[in-house]
């Protein structure tokens, strides 16, 4: 089977990091096109990525003849640059966050349903180490029903902090939370919030959260994450009806790439936590160590070229996103107004 042929419009820390590496190693794609203008961004990918072409624009990587591309620019550009690409009958994964607003959202994914091009949205953290593994936990059942779950990510990087209105951390980080959340839990049906806010040139933003989801199949989940109070923690916790699963693994495939190692060298060694790091499990057995399952962003790029060759369902769906983006404009209602917002 040919491979799909597939560009990045974006070589910032998102393309660089999050994506060029997972599309060289995933099943059924070739990395065919790089799109960036600044001219420290074209070396860059120069160097990391030999051989791939580097284009101006949307347009001429277009016009180039790819199958598919990834939109990866920041999220006040997306809209446009993901109907190009639907216009042009392609294949498309826009970032998160894919819509400033749900309402934005599901406008977006109408026009691109109406043209035809398939679309998925890159929530790539439902292949984090930790996540996956909490999952195999989940499915094996010892912990019995989920009543409640904490996720918390906080992050010692106020120099990454989206500024302004459209920014914020609940954009950023709350997008992936939140997303996982549903993925492992279903659909959401209240949200109570609190932001914590900053004051910068670029406006009013928020820079960490805390929300509770209550979800629809009983389980109530809270999602806590910060940027600029210089600590760094990632945590997990499910407690549920025969046990409870505690885990502290860290940002596995994002510090591995950051350190310079790529999954397409290291192939199925790639993601998996240190066992000084694995979770444990409590149940009236005992506690017990959680080998760490595999974290694998690569595998939502070979889904998606399954899904547009027609062998599977899209790995992310613009309906998930708009779902998403529901949750996190009632955060921001119940932050502002002080109140849970039914969904």
């Amino acid at each position: 089977m040919a491979l799909m042929r597939i560009g990045v419009v974006g070589y910032g820390m998102g393309g660089r990091i999050f994506h060029a590496p997972f599309i060289q190693a995933a099943d059924g794609l070739e990395l065919a096109g790089i799109v960036t203008r600044s001219a420290t961004r074209r070396a860059e990918a120069a160097a990391d990525l030999p051989g791939v072409p580097v284009f101006d624009s949307l347009t001429a990587l277009l016009d180039s003849g790819v199958d598919a591309v990834t939109i990866t620019t920041p999220p006040e550009t997306r809209r446009e640059l993901v109907l190009e690409a639907a216009r042009r009958g392609v294949a498309i994964v826009a970032d998160k966050p894919f819509a400033p607003s749900a309402q934005d959202a599901r406008d977006l994914v109408a026009e691109v349903e109406r043209l035809g091009s398939p679309l998925s949205v890159f929530h790539n953290r439902r292949w984090d180490t930790d996540i996956r593994t909490l999952k195999a936990v989940l499915d094996g059942g010892a912990v019995g029903t989920p009543w409640r779950v904490e996720s918390r990510f906080d992050l010692d990087e106020p120099g990454t902090l989206d500024p302004g209105p459209s920014g914020g951390l609940l954009r950023d980080l709350g997008t992936h939370l939140a997303d996982q959340l549903l993925w492992l839990f279903g659909p959401v049906r209240q949200v109570y919030a609190h932001l914590d806010w900053v004051d910068l040139p670029e406006g009013r933003t928020d820079a960490g959260f805390s929300v509770v989801l209550r979800h629809a199949s009983g389980v109530s989940s809270t999602m806590r994450a910060s940027k600029v109070n210089h600590v760094v923690a990632r945590e997990l916790r499910v407690y549920g009806s025969a046990g409870s699963y505690e885990s502290r693994m860290s940002d596995v495939q994002a510090q591995a790439v950051f350190a310079g190692r790529r999954p397409a060298d290291e192939g199925d060694r790639w993601g998996y936590e240190q066992r000084e790091r694995w979770g444990v499990l409590r149940t009236a057995d005992g506690d017990s160590e959680v080998p760490s399952q595999r974290g694998a962003y690569q595998d939502f790029y070979a889904a998606f070229a399954r899904a547009v060759a027609g062998n599977g369902p899209m790995p992310v769906t613009g309906e998930d996103a708009v779902r998403l983006l529901e949750v996190l404009d009632a955060a921001r209602t119940s932050a502002l107004e002080g109140r849970a917002v039914d969904l």
